[in-house]
């Protein structure tokens, strides 16, 4: 999960050594926007697990970057295999940031390819760019504002790729979930782009429901992939949308998830219509944060 809230001040383009981090233990550091854990992970010897305030955020292997640890990473990290044929560069702006496991992972695959990020949390991105170095030679800029407030500086039709993953703390902010976003989001794509959000939901999925409406209402091209449990509010989790202008690879799409060790299944279509449920598209004026996962849900 990115950040999408905090002080907002310009960061100088994210480059370090090599990605050569010399730590060796955990590490609890007060950021803007709350505490920021790195845990070492038990199965790679330079993989990091980031956690704000508990809530697990981005997992990124410093010998691996294409490794995604976290299944709605995967997920989303199959769409952007899917932009373009085999390591072919794109343009990605991905707001929130987090430890910046999705614009490695881009320019791992997709060498020459350049990102913008937004992550207001100047503090975290110092942290990870000490801690978790990018490598030399990725074009990777991170801008240290409101994700809604870059995407609208963003340059009409420069993006093949828009990746929202926005969290303040473990919410969904209000106004990057509304029509209003989502038409800036399609204004930022270029012919073809897609848009990419990672919604939190459970229960009754009242939240993941009126933001696929919210998509529908701006782009004719909507489907959502999640875990069947997480579908039927069996269980808290991500569900991720994607949406764009031009048909969708839902063959492509519904083969790499089947491939995925985490069940997803791919709605599209009637079985999206029915998934609203009758939900409104929300606006400025309607928005409200993702719920709030329930107690214990990280532990």
């Amino acid at each position: 999960m990115g950040r999408g809230r905090g002080r907002a001040e310009a960061v100088p383009e994210a480059t370090g050594a090599e990605g050569r981090s010399h730590r060796q233990g955990p590490l609890a550091v007060r950021v803007d926007s709350g505490t920021a854990e790195l845990k070492p992970d038990r199965d790679r010897p330079r993989a990091w697990q980031l956690l704000l305030d508990g809530a697990p955020q981005s997992l990124v292997d410093l010998d691996d970057p294409t490794h995604l640890g976290f299944e709605y990473q995967r997920r989303i990290g199959h769409l952007i295999d899917l932009a373009a044929p085999p390591g072919r560069p794109i343009t990605v702006l991905h707001l929130g940031g987090g430890a910046l496991t999705l614009p490695r992972y881009v320019a791992a695959t997709r060498p020459r390819s350049r990102q913008q990020v937004a992550e207001i949390d100047t503090a975290l991105t110092e942290l990870v760019r000490t801690e978790l170095p990018l490598e030399r030679g990725w074009q990777i800029k991170v801008r240290g504002a409101d994700a809604r407030a870059v995407l609208e500086r963003a340059p009409e039709g420069g993006a093949d790729l828009v990746v929202a993953d926005v969290f303040s703390g473990a919410r969904v902010p209000a106004h990057c979930a509304t029509v209003e976003f989502a038409a800036l989001a399609a204004r930022a794509l270029a012919p073809g782009g897609r848009l990419v959000v990672n919604v939190t939901d459970g229960s009754s999925l009242a939240f993941a429901r009126a933001q696929t409406a919210t998509l529908l209402a701006v782009f004719p091209e909507v489907c959502l992939v999640a875990d069947p449990a997480v579908l039927r509010g069996r269980r808290f989790g991500n569900l991720i949308l994607v949406a764009g202008t031009a048909p969708l690879p839902l063959e492509e799409l519904g083969r790499k998830v089947a491939s995925d060790a985490a069940l997803g299944r791919v709605e599209h279509g009637r079985a999206l219509a029915d998934f609203t449920a009758g939900a409104a598209a929300v606006t400025d004026d309607s928005a409200v944060p993702s719920p709030a996962p329930p107690p214990g849900v990280f532990h």
